[in-house]
Protein backbone atom coordinates (compact mmCIF):
# COMPACT_ATOMS: atom_id res chain seq x y z
CA UNK A 1 0.00 0.00 0.00
CA UNK A 2 2.94 2.35 0.60
CA UNK A 3 3.74 2.34 -3.09
CA UNK A 4 0.17 3.46 -3.83
CA UNK A 5 0.52 6.57 -1.65
CA UNK A 6 4.12 7.62 -2.30
CA UNK A 7 3.34 9.98 -5.20
CA UNK A 8 0.64 11.82 -3.30
CA UNK A 9 2.87 12.03 -0.20
CA UNK A 10 5.49 13.93 -2.19
CA UNK A 11 2.78 16.27 -3.41
CA UNK A 12 1.63 16.85 0.18
CA UNK A 13 5.15 17.79 1.26
CA UNK A 14 5.56 20.17 -1.66
CA UNK A 15 2.32 21.99 -0.94
CA UNK A 16 2.87 22.01 2.84
CA UNK A 17 6.24 23.67 2.36
CA UNK A 18 4.49 26.70 0.85
CA UNK A 19 1.85 26.95 3.59
CA UNK A 20 2.42 29.28 6.59
CA UNK A 21 0.25 30.01 9.62
CA UNK A 22 -3.21 28.63 10.35
CA UNK A 23 -6.48 28.89 8.49
CA UNK A 24 -9.82 29.89 9.93
CA UNK A 25 -13.27 30.12 8.48
CA UNK A 26 -15.33 33.27 8.51
CA UNK A 27 -16.74 32.38 11.96
CA UNK A 28 -13.28 31.74 13.37
CA UNK A 29 -13.44 27.90 13.27
CA UNK A 30 -9.98 26.43 13.30
CA UNK A 31 -9.36 24.04 10.41
CA UNK A 32 -5.72 22.97 10.79
CA UNK A 33 -3.40 21.84 13.53
CA UNK A 34 0.34 22.19 13.73
CA UNK A 35 2.55 19.17 13.19
CA UNK A 36 3.51 19.16 16.86
CA UNK A 37 -0.12 19.14 17.98
CA UNK A 38 -1.05 16.34 15.58
CA UNK A 39 1.90 14.27 16.79
CA UNK A 40 0.96 14.92 20.41
CA UNK A 41 -2.65 13.84 19.85
CA UNK A 42 -1.68 10.64 18.03
CA UNK A 43 0.90 9.71 20.68
CA UNK A 44 -1.66 10.28 23.45
CA UNK A 45 -4.29 8.13 21.69
CA UNK A 46 -1.87 5.26 21.09
CA UNK A 47 -0.71 5.26 24.69
CA UNK A 48 -4.29 4.64 25.84
CA UNK A 49 -4.68 1.38 23.86
CA UNK A 50 -2.48 -1.71 23.73
CA UNK A 51 -1.11 -2.51 20.29
CA UNK A 52 -0.34 -5.83 18.66
CA UNK A 53 1.25 -6.29 15.28
CA UNK A 54 0.10 -9.31 13.28
CA UNK A 55 1.17 -10.84 10.01
CA UNK A 56 -1.39 -12.72 7.94
CA UNK A 57 0.13 -16.06 8.93
CA UNK A 58 0.06 -15.14 12.61
CA UNK A 59 -3.60 -14.14 12.38
CA UNK A 60 -4.51 -17.48 10.80
CA UNK A 61 -2.54 -19.38 13.46
CA UNK A 62 -4.26 -17.44 16.24
CA UNK A 63 -7.68 -18.26 14.79
CA UNK A 64 -6.91 -21.98 14.45
CA UNK A 65 -5.75 -22.04 18.05
CA UNK A 66 -8.35 -19.92 19.81
CA UNK A 67 -11.52 -19.60 17.70
CA UNK A 68 -14.46 -20.73 19.82
CA UNK A 69 -16.53 -21.86 16.85
CA UNK A 70 -13.72 -24.17 15.71
CA UNK A 71 -13.46 -25.66 19.19
CA UNK A 72 -17.16 -26.44 19.15
CA UNK A 73 -16.86 -27.98 15.68
CA UNK A 74 -14.00 -30.22 16.77
CA UNK A 75 -16.09 -31.51 19.65
CA UNK A 76 -18.61 -32.84 17.12
CA UNK A 77 -16.01 -35.30 15.80
CA UNK A 78 -15.40 -36.53 19.35
CA UNK A 79 -19.14 -36.87 19.87
CA UNK A 80 -19.52 -38.92 16.67
CA UNK A 81 -16.68 -41.14 17.89
CA UNK A 82 -18.71 -42.08 20.95
CA UNK A 83 -21.47 -43.43 18.69
CA UNK A 84 -18.91 -45.59 16.88
CA UNK A 85 -17.69 -46.98 20.21
CA UNK A 86 -21.29 -47.61 21.23
CA UNK A 87 -22.01 -49.61 18.07
CA UNK A 88 -18.76 -51.55 18.46
CA UNK A 89 -19.77 -52.51 22.00
CA UNK A 90 -22.62 -54.60 20.56
CA UNK A 91 -20.07 -57.35 19.83
CA UNK A 92 -18.26 -57.08 23.17
CA UNK A 93 -18.51 -60.09 25.53
CA UNK A 94 -20.62 -59.56 28.63
CA UNK A 95 -20.54 -61.20 32.05
CA UNK A 96 -23.84 -61.97 33.75
CA UNK A 97 -24.85 -63.36 37.12
CA UNK A 98 -28.05 -63.83 39.07
CA UNK A 99 -29.11 -65.28 42.41
CA UNK A 100 -32.58 -65.96 43.81
CA UNK A 101 -34.19 -67.67 46.78
CA UNK A 102 -37.51 -69.55 46.78
CA UNK A 103 -39.31 -70.86 49.87
CA UNK A 104 -42.70 -72.56 50.17
CA UNK A 105 -44.42 -73.84 53.35
CA UNK A 106 -47.82 -75.56 53.46
CA UNK A 107 -50.14 -77.17 56.02
CA UNK A 108 -52.56 -79.83 54.81
CA UNK A 109 -55.27 -81.74 56.68
CA UNK A 110 -55.72 -85.39 55.71
CA UNK A 111 -58.12 -87.73 57.50
CA UNK A 112 -57.92 -85.73 60.68
CA UNK A 113 -54.20 -85.33 60.62
CA UNK A 114 -52.36 -82.08 59.87
CA UNK A 115 -49.34 -82.44 57.62
CA UNK A 116 -46.70 -79.68 57.57
CA UNK A 117 -44.49 -79.47 54.43
CA UNK A 118 -41.92 -77.05 53.23
CA UNK A 119 -39.70 -76.54 50.20
CA UNK A 120 -36.80 -74.08 49.76
CA UNK A 121 -34.40 -73.53 46.91
CA UNK A 122 -31.45 -71.23 46.39
CA UNK A 123 -30.31 -70.78 42.80
CA UNK A 124 -27.35 -68.98 41.33
CA UNK A 125 -26.11 -68.60 37.78
CA UNK A 126 -23.11 -66.87 36.19
CA UNK A 127 -21.64 -66.90 32.74
CA UNK A 128 -20.34 -65.15 29.67
CA UNK A 129 -22.29 -64.28 26.53
CA UNK A 130 -21.33 -62.68 23.25
CA UNK A 131 -22.87 -61.79 19.88
CA UNK A 132 -20.68 -62.16 16.79
CA UNK A 133 -20.93 -60.29 13.46
CA UNK A 134 -21.72 -63.64 11.83
CA UNK A 135 -25.16 -63.63 13.49
CA UNK A 136 -24.05 -66.07 16.17
CA UNK A 137 -25.03 -65.76 19.85
CA UNK A 138 -22.87 -67.70 22.30
CA UNK A 139 -23.56 -68.27 25.98
CA UNK A 140 -21.30 -70.15 28.42
CA UNK A 141 -22.85 -70.53 31.85
CA UNK A 142 -22.64 -72.32 35.17
CA UNK A 143 -25.81 -72.86 37.22
CA UNK A 144 -25.96 -74.16 40.77
CA UNK A 145 -28.87 -74.82 43.12
CA UNK A 146 -29.42 -75.91 46.74
CA UNK A 147 -32.72 -77.70 47.49
CA UNK A 148 -34.08 -78.51 50.93
CA UNK A 149 -37.56 -79.99 51.48
CA UNK A 150 -39.60 -82.06 53.83
CA UNK A 151 -39.87 -84.75 51.17
CA UNK A 152 -36.21 -85.76 51.29
CA UNK A 153 -33.87 -86.69 54.03
CA UNK A 154 -30.95 -84.42 53.10
CA UNK A 155 -30.11 -81.22 51.30
CA UNK A 156 -29.41 -81.71 47.61
CA UNK A 157 -26.94 -79.64 45.58
CA UNK A 158 -26.98 -79.48 41.79
CA UNK A 159 -24.44 -77.86 39.45
CA UNK A 160 -24.71 -77.62 35.69
CA UNK A 161 -22.19 -76.22 33.16
CA UNK A 162 -23.46 -75.60 29.67
CA UNK A 163 -22.83 -73.99 26.31
CA UNK A 164 -25.57 -72.69 24.05
CA UNK A 165 -25.28 -71.46 20.48
CA UNK A 166 -27.85 -69.73 18.30
CA UNK A 167 -27.09 -69.09 14.64
CA UNK A 168 -29.28 -66.89 12.41
CA UNK A 169 -29.74 -68.50 9.02
CA UNK A 170 -31.84 -65.88 7.21
CA UNK A 171 -32.56 -62.54 8.89
CA UNK A 172 -29.42 -61.41 10.68
CA UNK A 173 -27.31 -64.19 9.18
CA UNK A 174 -25.03 -62.06 6.97
CA UNK A 175 -21.99 -60.23 8.26
CA UNK A 176 -22.49 -57.16 6.04
CA UNK A 177 -26.00 -56.58 7.41
CA UNK A 178 -24.92 -57.08 11.02
CA UNK A 179 -22.07 -54.56 10.66
CA UNK A 180 -24.26 -51.85 9.08
CA UNK A 181 -24.69 -49.81 12.26
CA UNK A 182 -20.97 -49.92 13.06
CA UNK A 183 -19.98 -48.95 9.52
CA UNK A 184 -22.53 -46.14 9.51
CA UNK A 185 -21.12 -44.79 12.77
CA UNK A 186 -17.62 -44.98 11.28
CA UNK A 187 -18.80 -43.06 8.21
CA UNK A 188 -20.38 -40.45 10.48
CA UNK A 189 -17.01 -39.92 12.17
CA UNK A 190 -15.31 -39.56 8.79
CA UNK A 191 -18.03 -37.20 7.56
CA UNK A 192 -17.58 -35.04 10.65
CA UNK A 193 -13.88 -34.74 9.79
CA UNK A 194 -14.78 -33.40 6.35
CA UNK A 195 -17.27 -31.07 8.01
CA UNK A 196 -14.53 -29.76 10.30
CA UNK A 197 -12.23 -29.35 7.30
CA UNK A 198 -14.84 -27.27 5.52
CA UNK A 199 -15.30 -25.17 8.66
CA UNK A 200 -11.54 -24.60 8.93
CA UNK A 201 -11.31 -23.56 5.28
CA UNK A 202 -14.16 -21.09 5.73
CA UNK A 203 -12.62 -19.81 8.96
CA UNK A 204 -9.30 -19.14 7.23
CA UNK A 205 -11.16 -17.46 4.37
CA UNK A 206 -12.98 -15.23 6.86
CA UNK A 207 -9.79 -14.43 8.78
CA UNK A 208 -7.87 -13.50 5.65
CA UNK A 209 -10.83 -11.52 4.34
CA UNK A 210 -11.14 -9.52 7.58
CA UNK A 211 -7.37 -9.09 7.72
CA UNK A 212 -7.34 -7.50 4.29
CA UNK A 213 -10.34 -5.38 5.26
CA UNK A 214 -8.16 -4.02 8.07
CA UNK A 215 -5.30 -3.40 5.63
CA UNK A 216 -7.74 -1.63 3.32
CA UNK A 217 -9.09 0.50 6.18
CA UNK A 218 -5.56 1.55 7.19
CA UNK A 219 -4.72 2.41 3.59
CA UNK A 220 -7.92 4.44 3.25
CA UNK A 221 -7.16 6.34 6.45
CA UNK A 222 -3.69 7.16 5.16
CA UNK A 223 -5.12 8.33 1.83
CA UNK A 224 -7.76 10.49 3.52
CA UNK A 225 -5.22 11.96 5.94
CA UNK A 226 -2.93 12.91 3.07
CA UNK A 227 -5.88 14.20 1.06
CA UNK A 228 -7.00 16.27 4.06
CA UNK A 229 -3.48 17.69 4.45
CA UNK A 230 -3.44 18.60 0.74
CA UNK A 231 -6.90 20.20 0.99
CA UNK A 232 -5.83 22.25 4.02
CA UNK A 233 -2.64 23.33 2.29
CA UNK A 234 -4.70 24.35 -0.75
CA UNK A 235 -7.07 26.29 1.53
CA UNK A 236 -4.13 28.09 3.15
CA UNK A 237 -2.72 28.99 -0.23
CA UNK A 238 -6.12 30.18 -1.48
CA UNK A 239 -6.68 32.39 1.57
CA UNK A 240 -3.24 33.92 1.21
CA UNK A 241 -3.99 34.72 -2.42
CA UNK A 242 -7.34 36.24 -1.37
CA UNK A 243 -5.65 38.39 1.27
CA UNK A 244 -3.12 39.46 -1.33
CA UNK A 245 -5.96 40.47 -3.63
CA UNK A 246 -5.07 37.96 -6.35
CA UNK A 247 -8.29 35.96 -5.91
CA UNK A 248 -11.91 36.78 -5.09
CA UNK A 249 -13.23 35.66 -1.71
CA UNK A 250 -15.59 33.17 -3.38
CA UNK A 251 -12.54 31.02 -4.25
CA UNK A 252 -12.27 30.02 -0.57
CA UNK A 253 -15.71 28.36 -0.55
CA UNK A 254 -14.74 25.40 -2.74
CA UNK A 255 -11.47 24.96 -0.81
CA UNK A 256 -13.29 24.91 2.54
CA UNK A 257 -15.87 22.47 1.16
CA UNK A 258 -13.05 20.19 0.07
CA UNK A 259 -11.54 20.27 3.56
CA UNK A 260 -14.92 19.42 5.08
CA UNK A 261 -15.42 16.52 2.67
CA UNK A 262 -11.97 15.14 3.44
CA UNK A 263 -12.63 15.35 7.17
CA UNK A 264 -15.94 13.55 6.66
CA UNK A 265 -14.23 10.83 4.62
CA UNK A 266 -11.54 10.44 7.29
CA UNK A 267 -14.17 10.03 10.01
CA UNK A 268 -15.93 7.35 7.98
CA UNK A 269 -12.63 5.59 7.26
CA UNK A 270 -11.75 5.45 10.94
CA UNK A 271 -15.18 4.03 11.74
CA UNK A 272 -14.69 1.42 9.01
CA UNK A 273 -11.36 0.48 10.57
CA UNK A 274 -12.95 0.02 13.99
CA UNK A 275 -15.53 -2.32 12.50
CA UNK A 276 -12.90 -4.22 10.51
CA UNK A 277 -10.77 -4.67 13.62
CA UNK A 278 -13.70 -5.95 15.68
CA UNK A 279 -14.59 -8.43 12.94
CA UNK A 280 -11.01 -9.74 12.91
CA UNK A 281 -10.74 -9.73 16.72
CA UNK A 282 -13.86 -11.87 17.06
CA UNK A 283 -12.32 -14.55 14.84
CA UNK A 284 -9.06 -14.50 16.81
CA UNK A 285 -10.51 -14.34 20.32
CA UNK A 286 -9.32 -16.92 22.82
CA UNK A 287 -10.60 -17.54 26.34
CA UNK A 288 -9.57 -14.18 27.78
CA UNK A 289 -11.23 -12.10 25.03
CA UNK A 290 -8.61 -9.39 25.42
CA UNK A 291 -8.44 -8.33 21.78
CA UNK A 292 -11.48 -6.07 21.97
CA UNK A 293 -9.37 -3.34 23.58
CA UNK A 294 -6.18 -4.04 21.61
CA UNK A 295 -5.27 -2.10 18.49
CA UNK A 296 -4.36 -4.64 15.83
CA UNK A 297 -1.77 -3.54 13.30
CA UNK A 298 -1.64 -5.55 10.07
CA UNK A 299 1.88 -5.67 8.72
CA UNK A 300 1.40 -7.97 5.70
CA UNK A 301 0.86 -6.54 2.22
CA UNK A 302 -1.10 -8.08 -0.67
CA UNK A 303 1.96 -8.87 -2.86
CA UNK A 304 -0.03 -9.47 -6.01
CA UNK A 305 2.87 -11.03 -7.88
CA UNK A 306 2.63 -14.10 -5.63
CA UNK A 307 -0.93 -14.86 -6.67
CA UNK A 308 -1.49 -15.79 -10.30
CA UNK A 309 -4.71 -17.23 -11.63
CA UNK A 310 -4.59 -20.78 -12.97
CA UNK A 311 -6.91 -21.85 -15.83
CA UNK A 312 -10.55 -22.16 -14.88
CA UNK A 313 -10.72 -25.88 -15.71
CA UNK A 314 -7.99 -26.59 -13.15
CA UNK A 315 -10.00 -25.06 -10.32
CA UNK A 316 -13.15 -26.91 -11.40
CA UNK A 317 -11.32 -30.25 -11.45
CA UNK A 318 -9.83 -29.58 -8.01
CA UNK A 319 -13.23 -28.68 -6.62
CA UNK A 320 -14.70 -32.02 -7.72
CA UNK A 321 -11.98 -33.88 -5.84
CA UNK A 322 -11.25 -31.73 -2.79
CA UNK A 323 -14.31 -29.76 -1.74
CA UNK A 324 -15.21 -30.88 1.78
CA UNK A 325 -18.96 -30.53 1.30
CA UNK A 326 -18.92 -32.78 -1.78
CA UNK A 327 -16.87 -35.46 -0.03
CA UNK A 328 -19.07 -35.25 3.04
CA UNK A 329 -22.17 -35.76 0.88
CA UNK A 330 -20.53 -38.74 -0.83
CA UNK A 331 -20.06 -40.28 2.60
CA UNK A 332 -23.74 -39.66 3.32
CA UNK A 333 -24.58 -41.55 0.11
CA UNK A 334 -22.48 -44.49 1.28
CA UNK A 335 -24.17 -44.36 4.67
CA UNK A 336 -27.61 -44.56 3.08
CA UNK A 337 -26.53 -47.43 0.85
CA UNK A 338 -25.73 -49.33 4.04
CA UNK A 339 -29.22 -48.47 5.26
CA UNK A 340 -30.61 -50.16 2.16
CA UNK A 341 -28.57 -53.25 3.02
CA UNK A 342 -29.91 -53.27 6.56
CA UNK A 343 -33.55 -52.84 5.59
CA UNK A 344 -33.25 -55.49 2.86
CA UNK A 345 -32.17 -57.89 5.58
CA UNK A 346 -35.36 -57.00 7.47
CA UNK A 347 -37.47 -58.36 4.61
CA UNK A 348 -36.26 -61.90 5.28
CA UNK A 349 -38.06 -64.24 7.68
CA UNK A 350 -36.27 -65.25 10.85
CA UNK A 351 -34.87 -68.78 10.87
CA UNK A 352 -32.48 -69.61 13.70
CA UNK A 353 -30.64 -72.79 14.48
CA UNK A 354 -29.95 -73.40 18.17
CA UNK A 355 -28.05 -76.03 20.13
CA UNK A 356 -27.49 -76.39 23.88
CA UNK A 357 -24.94 -78.76 25.42
CA UNK A 358 -24.38 -79.28 29.14
CA UNK A 359 -23.49 -81.62 31.95
CA UNK A 360 -24.84 -81.72 35.50
CA UNK A 361 -23.62 -82.99 38.83
CA UNK A 362 -25.64 -83.94 41.96
CA UNK A 363 -24.33 -84.32 45.53
CA UNK A 364 -25.03 -83.59 49.14
CA UNK A 365 -22.56 -80.66 49.16
CA UNK A 366 -21.65 -77.97 46.71
CA UNK A 367 -17.99 -78.97 46.38
CA UNK A 368 -18.83 -82.58 45.54
CA UNK A 369 -21.10 -81.62 42.65
CA UNK A 370 -18.00 -80.85 40.59
CA UNK A 371 -16.68 -84.40 41.19
CA UNK A 372 -19.84 -86.49 41.21
CA UNK A 373 -20.77 -86.01 37.57
CA UNK A 374 -22.91 -88.32 35.43
CA UNK A 375 -19.85 -89.96 34.00
CA UNK A 376 -19.93 -89.58 30.27
CA UNK A 377 -23.52 -88.42 30.34
CA UNK A 378 -24.67 -85.06 29.04
CA UNK A 379 -27.75 -83.18 27.96
CA UNK A 380 -28.20 -81.91 24.42
CA UNK A 381 -30.95 -79.91 22.76
CA UNK A 382 -31.02 -78.67 19.17
CA UNK A 383 -33.63 -77.35 16.80
CA UNK A 384 -34.88 -74.61 14.49
CA UNK A 385 -36.93 -71.54 15.27
CA UNK A 386 -38.97 -69.82 12.53
CA UNK A 387 -40.76 -66.48 12.58
CA UNK A 388 -42.32 -64.36 9.83
CA UNK A 389 -44.77 -61.47 10.22
CA UNK A 390 -47.81 -61.84 8.00
CA UNK A 391 -47.58 -59.17 5.31
CA UNK A 392 -44.32 -57.77 6.73
CA UNK A 393 -45.51 -54.27 5.80
CA UNK A 394 -43.34 -52.45 8.34
CA UNK A 395 -40.11 -53.94 6.94
CA UNK A 396 -41.21 -53.28 3.35
CA UNK A 397 -42.03 -49.65 4.14
CA UNK A 398 -38.67 -49.17 5.87
CA UNK A 399 -36.81 -50.66 2.91
CA UNK A 400 -38.73 -48.51 0.42
CA UNK A 401 -37.97 -45.41 2.47
CA UNK A 402 -34.27 -46.29 2.52
CA UNK A 403 -34.17 -46.71 -1.27
CA UNK A 404 -35.98 -43.42 -1.86
CA UNK A 405 -33.70 -41.62 0.59
CA UNK A 406 -30.67 -43.01 -1.24
CA UNK A 407 -32.02 -41.69 -4.53
CA UNK A 408 -32.73 -38.33 -2.90
CA UNK A 409 -29.18 -38.00 -1.55
CA UNK A 410 -27.73 -38.94 -4.94
CA UNK A 411 -29.76 -36.17 -6.56
CA UNK A 412 -28.61 -33.80 -3.81
CA UNK A 413 -25.01 -34.72 -4.52
CA UNK A 414 -25.44 -34.06 -8.25
CA UNK A 415 -27.05 -30.70 -7.53
CA UNK A 416 -24.32 -29.82 -5.03
CA UNK A 417 -21.64 -30.57 -7.63
CA UNK A 418 -23.32 -28.17 -10.04
CA UNK A 419 -23.52 -25.47 -7.36
CA UNK A 420 -19.84 -26.01 -6.54
CA UNK A 421 -18.84 -25.60 -10.18
CA UNK A 422 -20.97 -22.46 -10.44
CA UNK A 423 -19.32 -21.10 -7.29
CA UNK A 424 -15.83 -21.76 -8.66
CA UNK A 425 -16.61 -20.23 -12.05
CA UNK A 426 -18.23 -17.12 -10.57
CA UNK A 427 -15.29 -16.53 -8.21
CA UNK A 428 -12.76 -17.11 -10.99
CA UNK A 429 -14.51 -14.64 -13.32
CA UNK A 430 -14.58 -12.01 -10.55
CA UNK A 431 -10.90 -12.55 -9.78
CA UNK A 432 -9.92 -12.34 -13.45
CA UNK A 433 -11.96 -9.16 -13.91
CA UNK A 434 -10.50 -7.51 -10.82
CA UNK A 435 -6.97 -8.50 -11.79
CA UNK A 436 -7.35 -6.82 -15.17
CA UNK A 437 -8.76 -3.69 -13.57
CA UNK A 438 -5.69 -3.17 -11.38
CA UNK A 439 -3.40 -2.09 -14.21
CA UNK A 440 -6.05 0.15 -15.73
CA UNK A 441 -6.68 1.82 -12.37
CA UNK A 442 -2.96 2.31 -11.80
CA UNK A 443 -2.81 4.21 -15.07
CA UNK A 444 -5.88 6.21 -14.01
CA UNK A 445 -4.15 7.23 -10.77
CA UNK A 446 -1.05 8.36 -12.66
CA UNK A 447 -3.18 10.44 -15.04
CA UNK A 448 -5.17 11.97 -12.17
CA UNK A 449 -1.94 12.91 -10.39
CA UNK A 450 -0.77 14.62 -13.55
CA UNK A 451 -4.09 16.45 -13.92
CA UNK A 452 -3.84 17.65 -10.32
CA UNK A 453 -0.35 19.01 -10.90
CA UNK A 454 -1.59 20.82 -14.01
CA UNK A 455 -4.52 22.41 -12.16
CA UNK A 456 -2.30 23.44 -9.27
CA UNK A 457 0.17 25.01 -11.68
CA UNK A 458 -2.64 26.88 -13.43
CA UNK A 459 -3.94 28.06 -10.07
CA UNK A 460 -0.53 29.37 -9.01
CA UNK A 461 -0.10 31.36 -12.22
CA UNK A 462 -3.66 32.70 -12.00
CA UNK A 463 -5.07 30.76 -14.96
CA UNK A 464 -7.05 28.23 -12.91
CA UNK A 465 -9.56 28.25 -10.08
CA UNK A 466 -9.68 26.70 -6.63
CA UNK A 467 -12.80 24.79 -7.73
CA UNK A 468 -10.88 23.10 -10.54
CA UNK A 469 -8.08 22.15 -8.14
CA UNK A 470 -10.63 20.76 -5.66
CA UNK A 471 -12.27 18.70 -8.39
CA UNK A 472 -8.88 17.32 -9.48
CA UNK A 473 -8.08 16.45 -5.87
CA UNK A 474 -11.41 14.72 -5.53
CA UNK A 475 -10.90 12.70 -8.72
CA UNK A 476 -7.43 11.66 -7.59
CA UNK A 477 -8.73 10.63 -4.18
CA UNK A 478 -11.51 8.53 -5.68
CA UNK A 479 -9.20 6.84 -8.16
CA UNK A 480 -6.69 6.02 -5.42
CA UNK A 481 -9.42 4.62 -3.20
CA UNK A 482 -10.74 2.47 -6.04
CA UNK A 483 -7.24 1.16 -6.78
CA UNK A 484 -6.67 0.28 -3.13
CA UNK A 485 -10.04 -1.47 -2.90
CA UNK A 486 -9.35 -3.38 -6.13
CA UNK A 487 -5.94 -4.60 -4.96
CA UNK A 488 -7.33 -5.79 -1.64
CA UNK A 489 -10.40 -7.32 -3.29
CA UNK A 490 -8.23 -9.36 -5.66
CA UNK A 491 -6.29 -10.69 -2.68
CA UNK A 492 -9.55 -11.68 -1.00
CA UNK A 493 -10.87 -13.30 -4.18
CA UNK A 494 -7.65 -15.33 -4.45
CA UNK A 495 -8.41 -16.83 -1.05
CA UNK A 496 -12.08 -17.34 -1.87
CA UNK A 497 -11.14 -19.13 -5.11
CA UNK A 498 -8.88 -21.55 -3.23
CA UNK A 499 -11.67 -22.13 -0.73
CA UNK A 500 -14.19 -22.74 -3.52
CA UNK A 501 -11.84 -25.32 -5.07
CA UNK A 502 -11.27 -27.04 -1.70
CA UNK A 503 -7.48 -26.54 -1.78
CA UNK A 504 -7.04 -23.64 0.65
CA UNK A 505 -5.52 -25.80 3.39
CA UNK A 506 -3.18 -27.44 0.89
CA UNK A 507 -1.95 -24.05 -0.34
CA UNK A 508 -1.50 -22.79 3.22
CA UNK A 509 0.44 -25.91 4.23
CA UNK A 510 -2.09 -26.90 6.91
CA UNK A 511 -2.43 -30.64 7.51
CA UNK A 512 -5.95 -31.75 8.43
CA UNK A 513 -8.09 -34.87 7.92
CA UNK A 514 -10.30 -35.04 4.86
CA UNK A 515 -7.79 -34.18 2.13
CA UNK A 516 -8.61 -37.23 -0.01
CA UNK A 517 -11.47 -37.62 -2.45
CA UNK A 518 -14.23 -39.98 -1.31
CA UNK A 519 -15.17 -42.64 -3.81
CA UNK A 520 -18.71 -43.99 -3.63
CA UNK A 521 -18.58 -47.77 -3.24
CA UNK A 522 -21.57 -49.47 -4.88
Amino acid sequence: MRSLTSALSLLVLALSATANGESTTDDGLRLTLSAEELLEQRTFARNQVAEESLSLEEAVARALEGNRGLRAERLQTAIEGTFEAQERSVFDPALFAEFDVFRDREEREFEGFTQDSFFSERRGQAGLQQSLPTGTDLTLSVRSSRVNSSFQNQIEYTTRAGLSLTQALLRGGRIESNLVRLRQASLDVEASEYEVRGFVEQLITDVEGRYWDLVLADAQIAIFEEALAVARAQLDQTERRIRAGDRPETEAVSARAEVALRRQGLIDARADRARAQDALARLLQADNGGLWDTRLEARSEPELERYALEPLDAYVALARDHRADLNETRLRVQRNQLEVVRTRNGLLPRLDFFVTLGQSGYADSFSRTWRDRQGDGYDLAAGLRFEMPIGNRAAEAEHTRARLTRQQIQETLANLEQLAIEDVRATWFDAARVREQIQAQKETVELQEELLRVEQTRFRVGAGTALAVAQAQRDLLESRLRLTETVVRFRQLSTELLNASGTLLLHRGIDAPGAERVEILL
